[in-house]
């Protein structure tokens, strides 16, 4: 096995296992911080969040990751902004198979989270798809394909159902002691 995917799994495991179920956010956040890729400052990662490369995963800064989310980042990356909400138990893959391959061949690509977008609790966000500025994603939709900026979409798949105002302004700061 190489020894980069051996450490790399190691990390995982201890991070996924031991440190992701801590209640002290400080702690989850200082093992976060020297694993992702990036990690930046005033965010909130909850309890049972899963990361299966972390060195793939970028987060900006002043987001909210609610408990239980998984971040793929098997082989290609996934990049969160600024003032992203990520609600309890939302799926963002980076890597599938190809469904018409004979030989079951990996299928995947990066994914982008833009500044102030709202992912819904439950939400799937599949390989390859990015996520505009502002934009809302509803629980427990299915996102198969790109979503511009400030749209909303729901649904399995996910289309438009409306748009969302474009003067957002917020800061989110949201960690709590005990999650």
């Amino acid at each position: 096995m190489n020894p980069r995917v051996f450490v790399g799994s190691i990390l995982a495991f201890v991070y996924n296992r031991i440190v992701g179920r801590i209640p002290l956010g400080s702690l989850r956040h200082a093992y976060l911080a020297l694993w992702l890729a990036s990690f930046g400052t005033k965010n909130g990662v909850q309890m049972n969040c899963r990361f299966l490369n972390g060195r793939k995963v970028s987060f900006g800064r002043h987001n909210v990751i609610n408990s239980g989310c998984l971040f793929d980042g098997r082989h290609f990356p996934i990049h969160v902004g600024d003032n992203v909400s990520i609600g309890p138990e939302a799926v963002i893959l980076t890597l599938g198979h190809d469904p018409r391959s004979p030989e079951f061949a990996d299928r995947g690509g990066a994914v982008t989270i833009g500044d102030r977008a709202w992912i819904g609790y439950r939400a799937i966000i599949l390989p390859g798809v990015e996520i505009g500025e502002g934009a809302v994603v509803g629980a427990g939709a299915v996102v198969t394909k790109d979503v511009p900026p400030f749209t909303i979409v729901a649904g399995n798949p996910a289309v438009k159902i409306g748009d969302r105002p474009r003067d957002l302004t917020y800061t989110l700061d949201y960690r709590p002691f005990l999650t």
